[in-house]
């Protein structure tokens, strides 16, 4: 068993990304929780041996689609999640942007699984959502229980760590939603505001959420908080939060944003040793304050030097993932079709046009030395793995978050929509230290 120090370091140090069985659709048939859990449980190759890295398409860009890429009933499984009220009816818990995390709390590990969820009624997580909820277990297998936030909020629902309509719990100094965060109200959409990928983490002793208010809110952009008590909170906002999300405002969006109100969305919280790292969509990061309150100031906030398409697409879901030695920039990225001059299919990562259709929201990897890069060309890590993260578990085992995207693609079509937006984990393999990749656990 690996084992972290009592900072709050994830452990195998820092991570990036089953009511049901996993995709054993892939091959036909869904299988059982207990089956698909067994099969992921097969040991990895012995140390020493390692998997080797496949040629990428050519051009760069060309996306890799081939079936040993995607989470299959051998290789992954959907957490099985304690339901809340609304999950019975669907008999699962409905989820976008998976993220779980194993973290040595007290000597012991302790699993954590977030993400974003919906309310009853609505088919999709906006134009608004009640918030973050919070699981966890001792066990990446389970049993996974909602977060004990009854002795905090009795009436509340329970595994509810933050909401916008937690409001009316400000003080004086102290602040846990900001005016830019609560729900508001306009003839087009009615009631606004949604919360979206969060991350939870542990840090120096101490857990902090790092979210995102999304499209549909009064200020677009990247926030956190910091738990007061232990991982079902209280928490409250950071200072740096009070008046906007972190760093400035830029052009682009949906045409409903109000002007000047989107930030950098996807905040992801990156540490190692007693530094930690604000990291952002769009290439940006930052280095965060020593009590942890705000992100450096700066004049222009830093960018991660990569290897872009050309193109470069639109790339959401940025984070870091540290794995012998080196650093591995997780985006997710739209896989679109289009037809090559012969007529057979082009799958690609590229903006929208023409003739483009989103097929599957994948993961994309590259690799560096340093934090900051250069970081390689990007490969295929996982089909449909977009918007993830990558973390260790208990005995060092690599694995990956996923979902399964419900508003487009392949997952958005009615005969498989029923198993998208689900808490899914899938093993990933390392192709040693000179191949420096990391990818979803191939069957060959």
């Amino acid at each position: 068993m690996s084992t972290a120090p009592e900072d709050g370091s994830p452990i195998g140090r820092r991570s990036l990304l089953a009511g049901m069985a996993g995709m054993a659709g892939m091959t036909g048939t869904l299988g059982t929780a207990a089956q698909a859990v067994a099969d992921v449980r097969t040991d990895s190759p012995p140390r020493g041996h390692y998997p080797s890295n496949w040629p990428d398409p050519s051009p760069y860009g060309l996306a890799d689609t081939r079936l040993d890429l995607w989470p299959r009933g051998d290789n992954s499984f959907v957490l099985p999640l304690e339901r809340r009220p609304r999950d019975e009816e669907p008999g699962r818990v409905w989820m976008r942007d998976t993220y779980v995390n194993c973290f040595a709390v007290h000597g012991h590990p302790l699993y954590v699984a977030t993400g974003t969820t919906r309310v009853p009624g609505l088919e999709t997580a906006d134009p608004w959502n009640d918030g973050i909820f919070v699981w966890t277990a001792r066990s990446l297998y389970g049993p996974w229980r909602l977060a004990d936030t009854t002795g905090i909020r009795p009436g509340a629902e329970k595994g509810k760590v933050w909401s916008p309509e937690f409001a009316g719990e400000n003080r004086p100094g102290r602040t846990v939603v900001a005016p830019w965060q609560e729900y508001w109200y306009d003839d087009l959409f009615g009631k606004r505001g949604e919360v979206w990928a969060p991350e939870l983490h542990y840090f120096r002793g101490r857990w902090y959420l790092v979210a995102c208010m999304g499209a549909h809110s009064r200020k677009v952009g990247s926030f956190m908080l910091v738990s007061e008590g232990g991982v079902e909170g209280p928490y409250r906002l950071v200072e740096g939060n009070l008046d906007k999300p972190f760093g400035d405002p830029y052009d682009g969006g949906a045409d409903f944003i109000e002007p000047g109100a989107r930030h950098h969305i996807d905040g992801s919280l990156y540490t190692e040793g007693d530094d930690a790292l604000l990291v952002l969509h769009n290439d940006f990061y930052a280095k965060f304050r020593d009590d942890m309150e705000d992100i450096v100031p700066t004049t222009n906030l830093p960018r991660f030097q990569q290897s872009p398409y050309s193109p470069e697409p639109y790339l959401e879901g940025a984070y870091v993932f540290k794995h012998g030695g080196r650093y591995y920039l997780v985006h997710a990225a739209w896989d679109r079709t289009s037809a090559n001059p012969d007529g057979s299919t082009r799958y690609a990562y590229a903006p929208p046009g023409t003739g483009r259709t989103q097929y599957q929201y994948d993961a994309i990897v590259a690799v560096a030395d340093h934090f900051e890069g250069p970081y390689s060309k990007r490969w295929t890590a996982g089909v449909g793995a977009g918007h993830n993260n990558f973390f260790t578990d208990r005995d060092g085992n690599l694995w990956g978050t996923f979902f399964r995207n419900p508003n487009f693609g392949y997952w958005a079509d009615p005969s498989r929509v029923a198993d998208a937006a689900v808490p899914g984990v899938v093993r990933l393999e390392w192709t040693g230290p000179k191949g420096n990749r990391l990818y979803v656990r191939r069957a060959n």
